[in-house]
């Protein structure tokens, strides 16, 4: 058999990506194409090269508007799960969430990440009719304030420097 490849490793080795923690979640579109924001060229003002001012909602295409749905209602499925923010990029979503343990010390439902994640993208290829996500996805466990601070303004910031992004396509 041939010797393939081996792929690094995107989880943790020995963490239970069940208990109570803040997590950064980026996940990708296939090949990294710009399926989930309007025509960006259109949003373009010719001369200026800046962005019409409109909110960001506007932008979303029709998948990135069913991205948006389906990540808005995440917590009414799963109570222990808090979405504090997240951001739909035009080949990418970030999203910032925790597992938060019932008063028992236990979720009632302990849902993975990966569970979270897999149920999520499963929603949207059904609404949309095909798969339009990467196989897996990239995580980060949020180890203090000032981190969650910082990942925060990523987030926040993301849109306005979508030209410099690492995850960028024309």
């Amino acid at each position: 058999m041939k010797n393939f490849p081996q792929r690094k490793p995107n989880r943790l080795k020995n963490f239970d990506y069940s208990s109570e923690a803040v997590y950064f979640i980026t996940i990708c579109v296939k090949q990294r194409h710009n399926l989930l924001w309007k025509n960006i060229s259109d949003l373009v003002e010719p001369d200026v090269g800046a962005t019409i001012g409109r909110p960001y909602n506007e932008i979303l295409s029709e998948y990135g508007q069913i991205v948006d749905q389906t990540i808005s209602i995440i917590s009414e499925y799963y109570s222990c799960i808090t979405i504090y923010k997240y951001v739909i990029m035009p080949n990418h979503i970030h999203v910032l969430m925790a597992i938060q343990n019932e008063t028992s010390g236990r979720p009632l439902v302990a849902p993975t990440i990966s569970t979270v994640v897999q149920q999520m993208k499963g929603v949207i290829t059904k609404q949309i009719g095909f798969s339009i996500w990467q196989k897996s996805f990239h995580d980060h466990i949020v180890r203090n304030e000032e981190e969650f601070l910082k990942i925060w303004k990523y987030i926040e910031d993301n849109p306005t420097s979508w030209s410099s992004d690492c995850y960028y396509t024309d």
